[in-house]
């Protein structure tokens, strides 16, 4: 037996069986860990104990290695940095961050950056003696000498708002308990409007106002989303002039509206929600303007008056483009900026509102991504934008929109030897089985050559229509300096080709995300790429869904998998409307409540298609106090793993027990999970002494 399958073969923890059975459809299901929904039983704390314990001893001989890698990621992190600042109105605000300290300090300076600076927040302070601490949204009032700013320090994405007197530093006696730290200011400077969460599913579903030094027992409920499939949350537009309620789910949204300097008034619906009709709104010069996908599958632009807003009055700025995915714009007072996805990279498109023709922004390169920045002004020639690839760090950007010249603002700076052409990148194809082109983005050490002996490590998601750009990453630089390969499959289900590309990859096509990955890594073993017995695959969230899909579906292609945070159990979450997110959902992988869903969801559900046969090593990753995905998901599958599986592979599940979703909080703790994912990664592949 090699030393994998010794440590390995450490006796695991085993969930006791209580058997419960499930009625749906008329069918029975069993689950013999259901129980491990019963966060408070002391058994289950205990049986996530001595996992967490379990998991520790089968990684104690490569500690070492997992220190090192934590030291060496953190190594690269410049310890004293700062935020490039953006102006707001009379101030430049930005974040700097000091030596070993794991939180940010919130500051800004008065009309110039040579003015003194002043401290809003030190993050570092509030954090103190808290296990976990997020400061959430924060936002400046009208007449900037009040700061709104969420806090959470339990991890589970509610928070408690509080008000800070810039002026005088008093942090007032408004706090608002219990919300979802969506905030914002009307133009009074002194009425706050946020959203409320249902307490049993975490569903943003209530829009609230408070008034300063009034009772916080005594605000007004202004709007309450009543559709359990519907979120809300509220914001106020660029050109400050309007707050505005948005009302989302999967495929249809409505907003309403109100003058922002008139808070004590009543919201007018802009267009009435219809099903399969999404839109989101912008506002400048007197006129809202609307990107829709009414009549428009890859979306349009229409603008219409604030006295018409209804749809028959809206005449289109922009059509539907097949091959184009309309994403976003950006609105100024001389111009405006189209964010437009084209065969999968981002386009900036340029738009003067009078004179000179439009033209798109030249980024020089075949592949990267590209995000609008910090651009809180109206009045100004100046677009901000963010650019990155594989191979090339976060770069900000100040671009003239007149001059069509750009300046470099700010460079992730990498600490140690890191050099750009060290690295490098490429897209390659692979064919679905039903002849789909799934586009791959690779990086990897300057000189790999495909010779079918590096470890690959394959990521994907392909969910929600959340396009997975390539983007470059300070700590896996750890992974491809020991010689990985690192790959992303851009799989139906993301928004990477266009509209259709999520709609391929969704309710009774979803599995074509989980075929389009395991098509992903043959081509890439086949193409030698990598090595057969060296490949990995990782996926968090609704991509640990994909994960726990394809091990099932294809167990014998990959040596090694980690799911983040997995989605794992499908069936039964979605048949639970008293857990956080599920109405919300059925858009996206439909409602079970009807059998046709039902059948085609149990089919592909990781947690009920665990098989007795082999698997390959696993680590499973969960926050106790998860609002999205709930800790018992992979608990209950690893837990179903370790009775049926027949292979001594390891299987190992970490729960963080002070934390959420998003994990540890903290610029340097977060990073501790993934020096444990490498360390795993590389002692599998065999590579556990590589410095």
């Amino acid at each position: 037996m090699d030393d994998l399958s010794a440590r390995s073969a450490m006796a695991p923890p085993r969930a006791k069986k209580i058997p419960r059975q499930l009625l749906a459809h008329g069918r029975v299901r069993v689950d013999d860990y259901y129980w491990l929904r019963e966060r408070e039983n002391p058994d289950v704390l205990e049986y996530l104990t001595a996992e967490n314990n379990y998991a520790d001893q089968v990684m104690a001989p490569i500690k070492p290695l997992e220190d090192a890698l934590f030291q060496e990621i953190k190594g690269r992190i410049k310890q004293t940095d700062l935020s490039v600042p953006f102006k707001l109105g009379k101030y430049y605000y930005y974040v700097r961050y000091e030596p070993e300290r794991e939180y940010g300090i919130y500051c800004r300076k008065y009309q110039t950056l040579d003015h003194p600076e002043d401290i809003m927040l030190d993050a570092n302070i509030l954090a103190q003696g808290c296990d976990f601490f997020s400061l959430g949204n924060w936002m400046i009032s009208s007449r900037q000498d009040l700061l709104a700013y969420a806090v959470d320090t339990q991890g589970r994405r509610i928070y408690t708002i509080h008000i800070k007197n810039l002026v005088t530093g008093e942090v007032l006696q408004d706090c608002i308990p219990e919300t979802t730290g969506n905030m914002d200011w009307a133009n009074d400077n002194r009425t706050l409007f946020y959203s409320k969460q249902d307490p049993e599913t975490l569903r943003a579903h209530q829009i609230w106002r408070h008034v300063l030094g009034t009772d916080v027992e005594k605000d007004e409920l202004v709007y309450e989303e009543k559709d359990e499939t519907f979120s809300t949350y509220v914001f106020k537009t660029k050109s400050k002039d309007y707050l505005m309620i948005a009302s989302h789910q999967t495929i249809s949204s409505e907003y309403r509206f109100l003058d922002a300097n008139h808070p004590s008034g009543d919201f007018c619906i802009l267009e009435p929600r219809e099903r399969g009709h999404e839109y989101d709104v912008e506002h400048y010069n007197g006129r809202f303007y609307i990107r829709t996908n009414s009549q428009a599958k890859n979306f349009r632009l229409m603008v219409t008056s604030v006295d018409h807003p209804e749809q028959h009055y809206w005449e289109e700025v922009i059509p539907h483009r097949e091959h184009v995915l309309l994403e976003g714009i950006e609105l100024f007072q001389h111009f405006m900026v189209i964010e437009e996805r084209i065969e999968g990279l981002i386009h900036l498109r340029v738009v003067p509102w009078q004179g000179d023709e439009e033209y798109e922004i030249d980024f020089g390169e075949a592949a990267y991504y590209v995000t609008f920045g910090d651009n809180y002004e109206m009045d100004t020639s100046l677009l901000r934008f963010g650019y990155t690839s594989m191979t090339t760090p976060m770069t900000i950007y100040d671009y003239n929109m007149e001059t069509r010249t750009q300046v470099l603002l700010k460079r992730e700076e990498i600490l140690g030897d890191f050099d750009v052409a060290q690295y490098h990148t490429e897209r390659l194809h692979a064919r679905a089985a039903d002849g789909t082109a799934i586009p791959i983005s690779l990086v990897y050490r300057t000189g790999f050559v495909p010779n079918g002996q590096a470890p690959l490590l394959l990521y994907g998601y392909g969910s929600y229509g959340a396009s997975m750009d390539a983007t470059f990453s300070s700590s896996r630089l750890s992974l491809l300096d020991r010689g990985f390969v690192y790959a992303i499959a851009h799989i139906r289900g993301g928004e990477e080709l266009g509209r259709t590309w999520y709609d391929d990859g969704k309710l009774l096509k979803k599995k074509n995300t989980f075929t389009d990955f395991i098509a992903c890594a043959e081509y890439l073993r086949d193409q030698h790429y990598a090595d057969p017995q060296k490949l990995f695959a990782m996926g968090g969230s609704a991509g640990g869904l994909l994960i726990g899909a394809v091990t099932n579906l294809r167990p014998d292609v990959f040596t090694g998998v980690v799911a983040q945070v997995p989605f794992v159990d499908v069936v039964t979450t979605m048949l639970d409307e008293t857990i956080p997110l599920t109405t919300g959902e059925y858009d996206e992988w439909g409602n079970p409540n009807q059998k046709e869903y039902f059948d085609y969801m149990l089919s592909y559900s990781p947690y009920d298609n665990v098989e007795a046969k082999a698997y390959p090593h696993l680590l499973v990753t969960t926050g106790l106090h998860d609002s999205q995905v709930q800790y018992w998901e992979p608990a209950k599958w690893v837990a179903k793993l370790r009775t049926l599986k027949t292979d001594s592979h390891r299987l190992i599940l970490k729960t963080n027990m002070d934390a959420g979703h998003g994990g540890a909080s903290g610029r340097f703790t977060r990073y501790k999970e993934t020096a444990t994912i490498y360390a795993f990664l590389l002692d599998i592949a065999g590579l556990a002494g590589v410095s």
